[in-house]
């Protein structure tokens, strides 16, 4: 992201109305490795290919933030693998990560990782200390320490369905789990903050918690997002979460996030009344069935019907409702912005 992107999303934060409405999409491997040409496999395993693909992304889209930019990751293995999941690479799918523990009394032996040396934390690091001069010097800089959430990266050390029932049944053992996962975010978010003194901003992403009841996410959410957030006095405090998000929505303040990309399922101005008024919204535009598999006339309707939905612009970031899915043509981006700016 550019000094002035940096700028500008700092003037939306702010509640400062920009004319037209700033545009800005969540990309990652599953999206940007194929359209560069690539497998993702290619893309995470080799520095080249990795620059070539994101630098390209930025030139090609130049008016467009581009969250959280030169995102080094690994897909969901990143923080998993640093608990000693066993990291899967499939060369035409997405990677995954396998569980460690297989009972709630394993949960007694679990320990919190150091990001300086675990699991593929310090690959993050140098793939982006290699590459950061030349990430600068096409005017961009590293803005953003990323992180999947507890609840994400809990799951993928027990297993969904355990964790979700294990809320129920062997709370305990849970809360213990999501304690040492949260205390190890925090090192790791501080790992990459101190070795980029560029990053302002932090992004939590969890689809998880979308799938918690409203008493079950204030003890089993609330609290561990708060302390994560709470640790780290930067300007952008983002959180991501594409599954159901009205519940959350109502916490996003207590939790200390700033900035929410959220379900296309629910609408601008719903999330609006839930959220207030100091968060800013990032969405809400359908993912797959419009900016995907949608014609550009399609993204053109979906953008003016989402700006249509909401008489108070302010803190408002025209996305999509989640990350940029795999096979979003060029054109629909070009739509997309088109639309924003009132050219369509």
């Amino acid at each position: 992201m550019t000094d002035e992107q940096w700028r500008d999303l700092l003037r939306v934060l702010d509640g400062e109305l920009l004319e037209p409405l700033p545009v800005g999409f969540l990309i990652d491997s599953p999206w940007l490795a194929p359209w560069h040409g690539v497998s993702i496999v290619d893309y995470v395993s080799d520095d080249a290919t990795w620059l070539e693909a994101n630098l390209r992304a930025v030139r090609r889209f130049p008016h467009v933030l581009l969250l959280p930019g030169c995102w080094a990751e690994f897909g969901m293995c990143t923080e998993p693998s640093a608990f000693g999941s066993k990291c899967v690479w499939p060369e035409g799918d997405f990677p995954f990560a396998e569980k460690v523990l297989f009972d709630y009394g394993d949960v007694k032996r679990l320990r919190k990782p150091n990001p300086r040396t675990d699991g593929l934390l310090p690959f993050v690091v140098k793939l982006l200390q290699r590459n950061q001069a030349r990430i600068e010097a096409e005017g961009h800089r590293i803005r953003f320490a990323t992180s999947r959430g507890p609840l994400n990266v809990a799951c993928y050390l027990l297993g969904h369905t355990e964790v979700m029932i294990g809320v129920r049944t062997n709370p305990d053992e849970i809360h213990r789990m999501l304690q040492i996962v949260t205390e190890f975010i925090i090192d790791w978010v501080r790992l990459q903050a101190a070795a980029f003194p560029s990053i302002d901003g932090v992004l939590l992403l969890d689809d998880l918690i979308g799938f918690l009841g409203d008493d079950d996410f204030r003890q089993f959410a609330l609290p561990y997002f708060k302390q994560i957030f709470d640790s780290f006095d930067v300007s952008v405090k983002a959180l991501h979460n594409d599954c159901h998000g009205l519940i959350n929505a109502r916490y996003l303040a207590e939790m200390g996030c700033n900035l929410f990309n959220f379900s296309f399922e629910h609408g601008l101005e719903e999330v609006r009344r839930l959220a207030g008024d100091s968060v800013t919204l990032l969405g809400n535009i359908p993912p797959r069935d419009v900016m995907a598999r949608g014609t550009a006339e399609d993204v053109t309707r979906s953008v003016g019907a989402a700006l249509e939905s909401v008489a108070d612009r302010r803190r408002i970031i025209l996305s999509l409702g989640g990350g940029t899915p795999p096979g979003v043509p060029t054109e629909n981006f070009d739509a997309f912005y088109e639309a924003a700016a009132g050219r369509a």
